[in-house]
């Protein structure tokens, strides 16, 4: 190898170089400094068929970038020194192909991590030439199986390599490709193809390609491998997935019997299995010893996970002595107060801090909200579960920006009161009296303001998603939906009904539109609609637009009606008028009561007409 510095006209990339063949390599991060130092690091070269001519082994993007500079020179009008147009160089001498190949991605993993589709690429050039994958994870410090698995990508279709190569998918959909046969590429190419469908990608090409469920084999609780179930891996990840779920659950069940049957021969009194449609809560049990009546618990989840808690009774078993703990106890002193008399303290104690409170709203208020938020023995408060069968609803409900405001302020509350703003809820914080006191004394040093933000947090987790309360509410702050939602692929998805997708056009198209229209495919209609909601194809876009149903007040779109929040909201328009027709005439209305709107207490006809109730001032 000797230097020398060689015209940049005598010089082209090397066939050899990682980088031949494809559009000119991004050289922003490299070009200032080529302007104002030019090149400074030699670039690697060997002679070639050309007369004094050499091809770069590695170095493009140097060479590009001084290729840019000299004819931005050139363009200014000015000629420059000879110099200028000469890059220093490592002259090889000519040799095998496999050894500047090396040479070239050695040098250039230096610089820019290639992708795995740029690394497939060298290393098959490698394997042609005669490298073993052995040899070229010694080459590149790469363990045997990376190496392997790199080169396993040519198991992918190449529009699918592409398509990685040229960032129009990313890596975890890619990964998750190289688990599917040739026929789901094809299958999943046709759904990229296809502009009326939406290809799974990610996390959800994954479930599409096993069938709707992925179990990770490290989850069995048997031998995969005496077991014989097929298995599929991708070609990156350790963890491999099931391809019979079912056939995975008859040998998971076997195993699980297996553990049961073990734990009972080891001397535990009871085993209980907790089957995927239940959950072990463990606030509802406490830990107990075998020999003091402890059972194992099974639980059973639905992911495949199977926990094992030894050691367990229910909490109503707990409160019960045992009569051989009562038998051998030592004989405790006899109290200073029968339980008549605890009794007879107790309830006039009650009766008269309870009648302390009625002139002390401000205490009662904090002490509501504390048995709201850890619940006690007389108090049973339920969360509203942000869930859905569909995955595609519950993505889209978990990242909208409701739910995003309201976890926001949740941290800030959980944060008030002490407690790790990392909980997914407020409510449910305990369920014994140390819980609600400790709360209650929390909430006593909070001003008015703050206490209110608790109580807004508590609310907004019990309230129950349908429950004509959420009309209410709604309609009593004026909730304008557009500042809330917009249509997403969620939505789109979930609509089958065309009369429906029509009168949709009709609203962001115009009568016209849907129209002429009205015999095309539903999917071709919400084509229409998504276009004029994203101003996009040459459509007029169309800002704010919310279905009527989703609307406050709602209405339907059809005379067939059932629409459940066009009932709920016909529920608060009846209690409303209700309210108002056994109303003392000559009352004094409240000047402080904020004013709220009515809605048309007639379900059947809001349906029937197909619009939105008309709203009138309480």
């Amino acid at each position: 190898m000797k230097l020398d510095f060689i015209p940049l006209d005598k010089l082209v990339v090397s066939p050899t170089n990682m980088r031949h063949g494809k559009r000119p390599p991004d050289v922003a991060d490299i070009l200032p400094t080529v302007r104002k130092r030019g090149v400074i690091v030699p670039l690697i070269v060997r002679p070639n068929c050309a007369p004094d001519g050499y091809e770069i082994v590695a170095g493009a993007r140097r060479f590009t970038a001084a290729g840019i500079v000299a004819g931005e020179r050139r363009a200014e009008g000015g000629e420059g020194e000879p110099q200028d147009d000469m890059l220093p160089c490592a002259i090889l001498e000519t040799g095998d192909d496999a050894d500047a190949i090396e040479l070239s991605l050695i040098e250039n993993t230096a610089r820019l991590d290639p992708d795995e589709v740029t690394q497939w690429v060298t290393f098959t050039r490698l394997v042609k030439e005669g490298r073993s994958p052995d040899d070229i994870a010694t080459t590149f410090g790469l363990p045997d199986l990376t190496v392997k698995r790199i080169l396993a990508l040519g198991n992918l279709l190449p529009r699918i390599r592409t398509l990685y190569a040229d960032d129009k998918i990313d890596r975890v959909t890619v990964r998750h490709l190289t688990m599917a046969s040739k026929r789901q590429q094809r299958d999943w190419l046709c759904l990229i193809d296809d502009p009326e469908q939406r290809a799974p990608t990610g996390a959800q090409l994954k479930a599409w390609l096993l069938g709707g469920q992925s179990i990770p084999a490290s989850l069995a609780l048997f031998d995969v491998e005496a077991s014989g179930l097929a298995t599929v891996a991708d070609l990156f990840g350790e963890d491999r997935c099931f391809a019979d779920p079912a056939a995975f659950w008859t040998a998971q069940d076997a195993a699980v019997a297996a553990r049961r049957d073990a734990y009972l021969a080891e001397g535990w009194g009871e085993v209980v299995i907790v089957p995927k449609s239940e959950h072990f809560s463990s606030w509802e049990y406490e830990k107990r010893p075998k020999r003091k009546g402890g059972r194992v618990y099974i639980d059973v989840r639905a992911t495949g996970e199977v926990a094992f808690l030894e050691g367990y009774v229910t909490r109503r078993e707990a409160a019960r002595v045992p009569k051989a703990d009562a038998v051998t106890a030592e004989k405790a002193k006899r109290p200073e107060l029968t339980s008549a008399q605890q009794s007879y303290l107790d309830l006039h104690r009650f009766a008269a801090v309870r009648a302390a409170l009625t002139g002390h709203s401000g205490v009662a208020l904090r002490l509501m909200v504390a048995h709201l938020v850890a619940g006690s023995s007389l108090w049973t408060v339920r969360r509203q579960p942000l869930a859905s069968r569909d995955a595609a609803t519950q993505e889209s409900v978990e990242t909208c920006r409701g739910e995003t405001v309201f976890d926001e302020r949740r941290r800030a509350v959980l944060a008030l009161l002490g407690m790790d703003p990392e909980r997914e809820t407020l409510c449910g914080t305990s369920s014994d009296d140390r819980g609600v006191v400790g709360i209650f004394l929390r909430l006593l040093d909070l001003p008015d303001a703050a206490l209110g933000d608790v109580i807004v947090i508590a609310i907004g987790e019990t309230l129950a998603a349908g429950d004509a309360a959420v009309e209410a509410v709604g309609l009593t702050l004026g909730l304008d939906m557009a500042d809330w939602w917009q249509a997403d692929g969620a939505f789109f998805d979930l609509i089958r009904d065309k009369e429906v997708l029509g009168a949709m056009v009709a609203e962001v198209a115009g009568e016209k539109i849907a129209a002429a229209n009205a015999k095309e495919k539903g999917k071709t209609l919400k084509r229409i609609v998504s276009d004029h909601l994203d101003g996009v194809g040459g459509r007029a876009k169309v800002e704010r637009w919310v279905p009527r149903w989703m609307a406050f007040p709602p209405a339907a779109y059809t005379v067939r009606g059932g629409v459940g929040t066009v009932r709920a909201n016909a529920k608060v328009a009846t209690v409303r008028a209700d309210l108002e027709a056994s109303a003392v005439p000559d009352r004094d209305p409240d000047p402080t009561a904020p004013e709220a709107a009515a809605v048309v207490p007639d379900l059947d006809a809001a349906n029937d007409a197909g619009a939105a109730p008309e709203v009138a001032a309480a």
